[in-house]
Parts: structure tokens; C-alpha cells; sequence
């Protein structure tokens, strides 16, 4: 063996024994260390908090509340559905709260319902007598004309076709009616009962405090 052949070898096993010297390369990987914690359930998934059935309560007795304290009791008893609307048929709107009062509510107090319930309260304004049941409003009309008179402005033209033609005018001192729901029908045209095929609809009104002529 030449003297190049001979080196070529040594280098050889010396690599080979340094390789199997070396921790790193001969020791096993160490394993990865075990939690002991304790496992967290995953959280409900939207879907899975929709499916689960609302809890139940008693309903309590709203009627004298003012309309936005009995809306804060209501919520804090878990129910969030709620709406109310004008006892005295005039179709307003309860726009200030705290100006209305609870006359009626459409689940007897004491009830027990799902809190998912809608809670209907009618209300009228705070200086306003409750009346004695909630005052009907007209039904849609269909072909006929309904008996409009003593309704409000406003009751009367959601009584009608959404496309009908009405104009109102003062009956008394020839001023706009511009808040229905403080108006009152006091003549109609046309009248109860006729055929209605699409005609124009007339009404003079006053205002709820005055007397039609």
C-alpha cells in the first residue's frame, strides 16, 4: 500500500470514530414531556347556544308601570322581546318612552312562558285614562268601504289599500293635518259600505281634543 493510500484510510477511520464518539448523533431524541393539565371543553359553537331551549319564567305584572320601566324590568327578567302599542286606537307611536304608561300586556302576569316570548304592552300617554280594553282599530277594507268616522286619520288610511288616493282636510278652521294620529275622521267619501274600485277617499277631520261640526 503506497503512502497516499494509507493516509486516505486513516482520515477515513478517524472520521468514522469521531461520528460514533459524538452525544448528539447517538442519543435518542428526547421524548416530549406529558401535560398534566386538565383538558378545557371546547366552547359551544353558535349553532349549538341556538339549539339549547330558552329558560322559563314567570311573567310579572307590568300593567301601571310607566312603559320604559316595565321595558327594564322586563329585560332584566330575560325578556327581550317586546313591543308595544297605542290602547286608545289612534295607531301612535310610542316614541318617548317614558311618556307612556302600561294598560294591558298580552301575557297574564303570573304566566309562565320561554323567555323568548314576545311581550306586547298597551299604553297610553301618562296623563291619558287606561281604557277598559284596548280600542279596536279598523280592519283592512277588502272591497268595501269601512265606517271610518271617529278613527284616527292615520288608523283610517292604514285601514285602506296602501295605494289609495286620500286627502284630508280641517273641518273646522281649514289648517294642515299633519300628524295623523292626532286627527279624528269626522265625514268620509265615500261612505260605509260602498264598493271601492279604486277611487280617490275624502276625509274631514279635527283634532282629537275638538268636536266635528
Amino acid at each position: 500500500m503506497n503512502t497516499r493510500t494509507l493516509a486516505a484510510a486513516v482520515t477515513c477511520l478517524a472520521a468514522v470514530t469521531l461520528v460514533g464518539c459524538d452525544p448528539a448523533a447517538t442519543d435518542p431524541k428526547p421524548a416530549a414531556p406529558v401535560s398534566t393539565e386538565p383538558t378545557t371543553p371546547p366552547a359551544a359553537t353558535p349553532s349549538e347556544e341556538k339549539m339549547k331551549p330558552a329558560e322559563s319564567k314567570a311573567v310579572l305584572d307590568f300593567v301601571g308601570m310607566g312603559l320604559q320601566s316595565a321595558q327594564d324590568k322586563a329585560q332584566a327578567e330575560g325578556f327581550y322581546l317586546l313591543t308595544s302599542h297605542d290602547s286608545s286606537g289612534r295607531d301612535r307611536l310610542q316614541t318617548l318612552d317614558r311618556n307612556w304608561k302600561v294598560c294591558s300586556q298580552n301575557v297574564k302576569a303570573g304566566k309562565t312562558v320561554p323567555t323568548d316570548t314576545e311581550l306586547d304592552f298597551g299604553t297610553v300617554k301618562l296623563e291619558e285614562t287606561c281604557p277598559s280594553r284596548d280600542a279596536t282599530t279598523p280592519e283592512a277594507a277588502g272591497e268595501k268601504m269601512p265606517n271610518l268616522v271617529g278613527q284616527s286619520v292615520k288608523a283610517a288610511r292604514g285601514a285602506l289599500d296602501s295605494g289609495t288616493s286620500i286627502t284630508t282636510t280641517d273641518a273646522a278652521e281649514g289648517r294642515m293635518v299633519l300628524l295623523e294620529s292626532n286627527w279624528q275622521v269626522c265625514t268620509q267619501s265615500p261612505s260605509p259600505g260602498a264598493a271601492l274600485t279604486g277611487q280617490p277617499v275624502e276625509f274631514t277631520a279635527v283634532k282629537y281634543e275638538e268636536s266635528c261640526p
